[in-house]
């Protein structure tokens, strides 16, 4: 997960990023758990309502933060050895994160993701669009808080830090699989073309929706990137 100073993973900064390695659950319920996080100063000025939301002010990311070019470095790297182990990367949203990335790592004269790949990116699995696609008239918000609560993940008061957002997505993923098992019946090559095509027949009838209300029809169809990366 990350954090940013605003809401366009084109343009937009890194300021934090969590990532959460979590191995699979032992029979008395233990797992292994690795965190690891970063603070980036992005070189920008951090917005009020963005601090507000991950809790990081400009001046503590200049005071505290490490060059974003070292952070994105290390990020693109586990990233990247996750993905071309086949291990995939879970992320609510994933393609604003891995948008995000993207940009900046170009920004900074960095190797992409799929530059180091030497493909597209895969496996990514992104329980926002699972949870579209398998309960697609559900009514209410979609958002990680409201989500936590319809599969009875326990809601942290600290969401929207990257480390908990990480954790709390994790835990969503592994409701959804338990709801739905013709989910955990698929592999992973198979998730990642159910969610690309799930997520583009969602964002059309959504972009149907928008034209009717005289609205720009605007959402993006790609995933797991924006379709201008």
């Amino acid at each position: 997960d990350t954090e940013t100073p605003g809401v366009d993973p084109s343009q937009d900064r890194l300021v934090t990023a969590a990532l959460v390695m979590r191995g699979p659950r032992h029979g008395e319920g233990t797992r292994r758990q690795e965190v690891v996080t970063w603070l980036a100063d992005p070189g920008v000025p951090i917005p009020p309502g963005a601090s507000a939301v991950h809790g990081i002010s400009t001046e503590r990311a200049q005071a505290e933060g490490r060059p974003a070019p070292q952070v994105l470095e290390e990020v693109a790297q586990r990233l990247a050895q996750a993905m071309g182990a086949g291990t995939p990367v879970v992320a609510f949203n994933a393609s604003f994160d891995l948008t995000l990335m993207e940009h900046e790592l170009a920004r900074h004269g960095l190797a992409t993701l799929r530059e180091r790949l030497g493909g597209p990116l895969a496996p990514v699995l992104d329980p926002l669009v699972l949870d579209r696609a398998v309960d697609r008239f559900r009514k209410g918000k979609r958002r990680l808080d409201a989500m936590c609560q319809v599969y009875g993940v326990q809601v942290d008061e600290a969401l929207h830090t990257a480390e908990v957002d990480v954790a709390a997505t994790l835990d969503v993923l592994e409701a959804l699989a338990h709801a739905y098992p013709e989910l955990a019946q698929m592999s992973l090559s198979q998730l990642q073309s159910f969610q690309a095509s799930s997520h583009r027949a969602w964002a059309q009838s959504f972009n149907d929706w928008l034209r009717r209300q005289g609205r720009p029809a605007d959402v993006d169809p790609s995933w797991p990137l924006a379709s201008e990366s």
